[in-house]
């Protein structure tokens, strides 16, 4: 009996991302709301302040880089950064029933929820030497970057925002999240806007990149296992049994042909057979054959039509294998469907991109419009303004045991990431205006 199952379970897509058409066109309003802000005394002490406690913003980092963070096991660096945000002055802080670390500081105001984010997992198993070595000012260490970096960047601008009393108009929200990486799936996230406690505004993601990155362009991703099941056996003894290696192997080239074509033209679609696993040894019928395909495009519907291409080339597959038996039962197909990010994207005219294009500028720095697999995917898809900014510094090695961070005018980063959340909250000392409705 044919067997086709489709699951949803978790996976991830590394946080990579490309550039878009720069041509950014900033309007008024907001370069001159950025210059307002930054010119504010008490942020301009602020900006001051991060350059002070550098030496704890990498002391912060030093140390959750080296609590491991593996997915689905994240607590113990989540209870350290909820300890962290406490000594930053944030006295409100809690993990959510999924693991996520939520700080809330009130605004005078607080009509809206703006929440600034990082993810506490990274992709490396449990037992990895997560151990920080320096060379030459360099910090090498497996997570350093990807995104324990980040982390470090949220505990100083929660510590420099109650220590300059600045006093923000909205509410803002310091989130550690889970399962970004790994088999995370984004879960963390999107746990958050699928129970929408807290109610999220706007979300401002810190993950990979160097500063000038402005990923307002969600790229979505399907993922899939696929798997051939049958009753295996010799191959002389048993020949002319299904065949599992034998269907795999005709699918993928069926898959191929029809999927090459497709994505030769119209919107940007990727594909990549990853993984092929199975059999026991070379004079063995297989009992299983499987692979993960990932399946990529900045648009929504290209993704389904992809999925239609891999069934229909793997159910063909299926049909010619058992048409091809000479003996035995028929082979079996599942189709478990193990990641889903979906796309989408923030248009350039809107606030919370005109205002982090603005800053961008304002710190000297060619902003950089991107698609990328990240966080915002989420609330990106669910029409919440959304955007990824990099974590400066210079660094490479992502999700290698290699991986490397420099800290080279890190702190311009932190002031820009601070800059993009005041201009979305306000400030009490400015004009309510822009930030009541």
């Amino acid at each position: 009996m044919k067997k086709i199952l489709l699951l949803v379970t978790s996976f991830t897509i590394s946080n990579l991302s490309y550039s878009q058409n720069n041509n950014v066109i900033v309007e008024k309003i907001y370069s001159e709301n950025i210059e307002k802000i930054s010119a504010n005394s008490k942020v301009k002490k602020a900006f001051k302040y991060i350059i002070d406690i550098e030496e704890k913003t990498m002391k912060n980092l030093v140390e959750l880089t080296e609590i491991e963070a593996p997915p689905f096991k994240e607590e113990k660096r989540a209870q350290e950064f909820a300890e962290r945000l406490k000594l930053a002055g944030i006295e409100n802080v809690w993990i959510d029933s999924i693991g996520n670390v939520i700080g809330l500081l009130k605004g005078t105001v607080g009509n809206k929820n703006i929440a600034i984010d990082a993810h506490m997992d990274t992709v490396f198993p449990e037992g990895t030497d997560v151990k920080v070595k320096v060379k030459n000012d360099t910090l090498y260490a497996p997570g350093v970057g990807d995104d324990t970096r980040g982390l470090a960047m949220i505990l100083t601008i929660a510590e420099t925002i109650k220590k300059n009393g600045i006093q923000p108009i909205n509410n803002i929200l310091f989130i550690g999240t889970v399962g970004e990486e790994g088999l995370g799936n984004l879960r963390g996230v999107r746990y958050l806007f699928e129970n929408n406690n807290p109610k999220i505004d706007t979300w401002i993601a810190i993950d990979g990149g160097s500063i000038g990155r402005v990923n307002n362009q969600a790229l979505g991703s399907y993922r899939y296992e696929v798997v051939f099941d049958g009753p295996g056996g010799h191959s002389w003894g048993a020949f002319g049994l299904v065949n599992p290696h034998h269907a795999l192997g005709y699918g993928i080239k069926d898959f191929i042909e029809k999927a090459d074509e497709y994505t030769s033209s119209g919107p940007r679609t990727s594909y990549n057979v990853g993984i092929i696993s199975g059999g026991t040894s070379i004079n063995s019928i297989p009992f299983k054959s499987s692979m993960q395909i990932d399946i990529r495009s900045v648009e929504p519907y290209r993704l389904n039509d992809m999925e239609e291409i891999l069934f229909n080339s793997m159910q063909s597959a299926l049909k010619d294998q058992n048409e091809m038996k000479r003996s035995g039962p028929d082979l079996k197909l599942t189709i478990n469907k193990i990641g889903n990010r979906p796309s989408g994207k923030v248009d350039e005219s809107v606030p919370l991109i005109q205002r982090t294009i603005a800053a961008t500028q304002h710190m000297g720095v060619e902003p950089r419009l991107t698609i990328g697999s990240t966080n915002s995917n989420i609330p990106i898809s669910i029409g919440v303004p959304a955007v990824t900014i990099g974590r400066g510094g210079d660094g490479a090695g992502a999700h290698s045991l290699d991986e490397w961070w420099l800290n080279k005018d890190g702190y311009k980063s932190i002031q820009l990431a601070l800059l993009i959340l005041l201009s979305e909250t306000g400030i009490n000392s400015l004009d309510l205006k822009n930030f009541l409705d």
